[in-house]
């Protein structure tokens, strides 16, 4: 099959209107079709993240849209990664690796830096695919971010790439959506849109055609799809967490659900386990009895830290192991456990140190080098195979580290309490093996035979948005041809 555009651009509404599950159903699709694809996001602003094989970070979606193109991730795929460490600041990450911190104000500024720095991730990634398959960033109706934009059309404009809009229609509003983004745009780039995407549709498609047929004499723009709202799949989240629901298993496990906490897709495998019961707990929100609490990731761990005590988790922990639970801490989560938490060089926020939790013996260091790996091993504690990766600033030393959770390639990873209750390490994505996800849900009480493997779960939905993106694809195919590059 040739597709008719070498590179084609989704863009959304709204933040959550589904691009990123847009793009990977696309990048399914036409890999399904032969066609060699590429996903590509300028600039991507989220606290799930991903290592890459060459070394590097961007964002968790891309990863999976580059599982959806059967390629290994890469840090051409999101050059521009902002992981945000406060309401104003973010750690700016390009080509993979830390550039600065930034506020909102001086990265505005750094924005046509960061602009060429795209444009060298996508001219490497053209000359070597046939398609590129682009997620924008939020919606190109923000007027506001609109100058030296590097997410959406500024992006299309340099590149002249035609665009697809997406709404949710769940949200309701979705044809004052349309109607009100195209209204932002200057007419370059509202003669981009090719057509819209109706996304989360359920109900009688019949009741929708009046406004669809409005809005196409409206816009003389074509609905190219109507998707419908699709339960069940298991694909990582960008960066919305989902809110708390009660799950249908008996064992329960709480995750404090902190300001800045990142890498929330290290739980998915817990929350399709049909065994457990998974709650995140925000901000005043009552803490339930749990069977296993995990203290999560963290982008600033000594901020998260003081909420976690401001908010009585301090208390709440010390009286879950008198009764006999189980804590895991990971990455920001497992510095928390140690008895102190030092960033004198302010690299997460205001220079200082803070008292840990004290559960486990160490103490952890900020260091200004990102450690970023790829990593396999094994539990200390069962006879099962590990993998995941590690993202942190941190460094920890002490005599918990003595008595390791993981053995990495023959070095000790990770940290284990003494009187076995409590479990520290570094590894995202641990709970994505098979193995390691039955070890450590056995070694938190959990006795079930039942094995979640999260691979298969994500291929599975992943075929799933195929099939349903396939006629959105079909469609596309036959739109005209964009003038050659």
């Amino acid at each position: 099959m040739t597709f008719p555009f070498h590179t084609l651009m989704v863009q959304g509404t709204t933040s959550d209107a589904g691009k990123s599950t847009v793009v990977a159903a696309l990048c399914r699709v036409l890999r399904q079709q032969g066609v060699k694809v590429v996903p590509f996001k300028p600039q991507n602003m989220a606290l799930n993240s991903a290592v890459t094989a060459d070394g590097g970070e961007i964002g968790r979606a891309q990863a999976l849209q580059a599982i959806a193109a059967g390629l290994v991730p890469h840090s051409d795929m999101n050059p521009v990664l902002l992981k945000p460490s406060s309401d104003t600041g973010a750690q700016v990450i390009v080509h993979g690796k830390v550039r600065a911190d930034m506020d909102a104000r001086d990265y505005h500024t750094y924005k046509t830096v960061a602009m060429s720095a795209v444009l060298e991730s996508y001219a490497r990634l053209r000359a070597q695919y046939q398609t590129v398959i682009v997620e924008g960033a939020g919606s190109p109706a923000e007027i506001n971010l609109r100058d030296r934009d590097i997410a959406n059309m500024g992006f299309a404009e340099a590149v002249d790439c035609p665009v697809i809009l997406v709404a949710d229609i769940d949200r309701g509003g979705v044809f004052a959506h349309f109607i009100g983004t195209l209204d932002c745009l200057s007419e370059s780039e509202r003669n981009r849109i090719v057509g819209f995407v109706i996304n989360r549709f359920r109900g009688d498609l019949s009741l929708l055609q009046p406004g669809i047929d409005w809005l196409e004499r409206r816009t003389d723009k074509p609905v190219l799809a109507v998707l419908p709202y699709m339960h069940g799949l298991y694909l990582d989240a960008e960066d919305a967490v989902q809110p708390a629901q009660a799950g249908s298993g008996s064992f329960r496990v709480v995750v404090p659900s902190l300001p800045r906490m990142s890498n929330h897709t290290d739980f998915d495998p817990l929350r399709a386990h049909p065994d457990v019961d998974l709650r995140f707990v925000r901000q005043g929100e009552a803490r339930p009895a749990a069977d296993l609490l995990i203290l999560p990731g963290s982008k600033n761990t000594r901020a998260d830290l003081a909420w976690l005590k401001a908010e009585g988790w301090g208390a709440y922990i010390d009286r879950h192991l008198r009764y006999g639970g189980k804590v895991i801490g990971i990455c920001g989560g497992f510095q928390m456990l140690g008895t102190s938490v030092s960033d004198h060089a302010g690299l997460e926020g205001p220079p200082g140190e803070s008292d840990g939790l004290g559960m486990l013996e160490m103490t952890t260091t900020m260091a200004a080098s990102k450690h970023l790996a790829q990593v396999r091993g094994s539990c200390t504690f069962a006879d099962a195979a590990v993998s995941g990766y590690e993202i942190h600033m941190g460094q920890s030393q002490g005599a918990a580290l003595e008595r390791p959770a993981f053995m990495i390639a023959g070095r000790a990873e990770g940290a284990r309490s003494g009187d076995d209750q409590v479990l520290g390490t570094y590894l995202h994505g641990l709970f994505d093996s098979p193995d390691a996800c039955s070890a450590l849900l056995r070694w938190a009480g959990l006795d079930s035979e039942t094995v979640v493997d999260a691979g298969a779960l994500r291929e599975r939905s992943l075929d799933r948005i195929a099939e349903v993106c396939a006629p959105l694809c079909a469609r596309l195919g036959g739109l005209v041809r964009p003038s050659a590059p």
